[in-house]
């Protein structure tokens, strides 16, 4: 690793180390048969949860969070779902029999599952606790595919990858429940982020170690086009990129990729933000996956997560310390990968705050960014070389300094226009953006 980065990585072990002896705050959850019958039945949310927050965001506030241009509907406490600190990532799911929109949510030992059937009442309906076995971890990643949750966590020990059938969910009658995992994946053991191509039916493990095939640390492979049984299917690692030449790849978006480059369009192609470079990689062959370029930008420090816009002209990274370094404000690069042998930077975005950027995610003309302790913030991308922030709501008030502490992550892919956050202390925020209201940063 490069010897800047060693103090700030240590630190950020050491936070997560100490953030993952958190203790659960809510009633013991019942037990769930491991054995459910999917017959669709009525939704279970029933029951609801009295919120603490909820109102239109006026005059820059809405309660006593900061925010522009996004109200708030509801809120759940950490406490509230079971969750061990730190509250991590998140994905979203819909049941496509009920319509019933859901949170899944990352936490130290385990996922919670939160309807939000009713936006404004929120319903913690069960937990998946981690592996048995596996250390708490201050890292869970969770995506989905055929109605089945992925989850995986970092620095977990002999953690694997749970699989969990989404249906269940329908049949629950006493929320909270406690569930167990519906199959395991165990060719790896801890993994730091997990992508999938909803598309082909592959999964991307990154960040691999402590066991199992790590693949170096880049892209392991997955097929889960039979979700209960996933298949190893490859490894690829570009050894031009990542601190330690493994090609360790922190994370990736795989798509079909339909842009503008007819040499590769409709290839499988996985993006993956390497830690000191952009790689871009053909994985239509997963026996023979093939590295198409890989590309560096000025003043990098962590390339950490990017997403591509929807025509798969852009895309839009984060570099997760290059703020601790040398920049003021929260800075995010724009790629131009019109032409993916030959990546280029098309520009940068510089922030309103000096807050750490984490996850981010394009959604038609938006980019929704978690940028830590300044919440979350809503970009404009219209003009797609030159992203204006149009909206905000910290879920952490407080500073906006560069640390590890505020909202990892959101979900922002429902239909019904609701954007689910986390806050790493604060819990599960449910949000919705009312429009564009400012035009700031540069």
């Amino acid at each position: 690793m490069d010897g800047r980065l060693a103090g700030l990585v240590a630190g950020l072990a050491g936070l997560f180390a100490a953030a993952s002896c958190g203790d659960a705050g809510s009633r013991p959850p019942t037990t769930l048969s491991s054995d459910p019958d999917t017959t669709p039945t009525s939704d279970p949310t029933t029951t609801t949860r009295s919120t603490a927050a909820r109102g239109t965001c006026r005059n820059g506030t809405v309660w006593h969070y900061p925010c522009d241009g996004v109200d708030l509907i509801a809120r759940l406490e950490a406490r509230e779902f079971g969750a061990e600190s730190p509250v991590s990532d998140l994905w979203g799911w819909t049941d496509p029999v009920t319509g019933t929109e859901w949170a899944l949510v990352g936490h130290a030992s385990g996922t919670a599952f939160v309807s939000l059937r009713t936006p404004a009442q929120p319903v913690y309906t069960g937990v998946l606790p981690m592996t048995a076995g596996a250390n708490a971890s201050g890292w869970r990643d969770i995506k989905v595919h055929r109605d089945h949750a992925f989850i995986v966590a970092d620095a977990a020990g002999p953690h694997g990858m749970q699989v969990f059938d989404l249906t269940r969910l329908r049949q629950v009658r006493d929320p909270p429940v406690t569930f167990s995992e519906s199959a395991r994946y165990d060719n790896v053991a801890s993994v730091h982020n997990l992508a999938i191509n909803e598309e082909t039916g592959f999964a991307y493990a990154t960040g691999s170690n402590d066991g199992g095939e790590t693949c170096g640390g880049a892209l392991h492979m997955i097929d889960i086009r039979n979700p209960l049984d996933p298949r190893f299917a490859g490894c690829f690692e570009d050894r031009s990129t990542g601190f330690a030449r493994t090609g360790y790849t922190h994370d990736a978006m795989c798509v079909i990729y339909r842009g503008p480059d007819h040499e590769h369009r409709g290839k499988e192609v996985c993006f993956g933000s390497n830690e000191n470079a952009l790689s871009v990689a053909d994985v239509s062959d997963k026996g023979a996956p093939v590295a198409i370029s890989a590309a560096r930008y000025p003043d990098s420090w962590y390339a950490h997560q990017a997403w591509l816009d929807g025509a798969h002209e852009y895309l839009y990274m984060n570099d997760e310390l290059d703020e601790f370094a040398i920049f003021g404000q929260t800075r995010t690069i724009v790629w131009d990968v019109m032409d993916l042998d030959d990546p280029v930077v098309a520009g940068q975005f510089m922030g309103s705050t000096p807050a750490t950027d984490h996850n981010l995610f394009v959604r038609g003309d938006l980019v929704y960014q978690s940028n830590y302790t300044a919440g979350l913030r809503i970009l404009d991308i219209t003009d797609r070389e030159h992203p204006r922030e149009v909206a905000f709501f910290d879920v952490e008030p407080g500073d906006d300094e560069p640390r590890f502490g505020g909202s990892w992550s959101n979900y922002p892919f429902f239909d019904s226009g609701v954007i689910a956050v986390t806050s790493m202390d604060g819990g599960l925020f449910v949000l919705r953006h009312s429009g564009p209201v400012r035009r700031s940063g540069t």
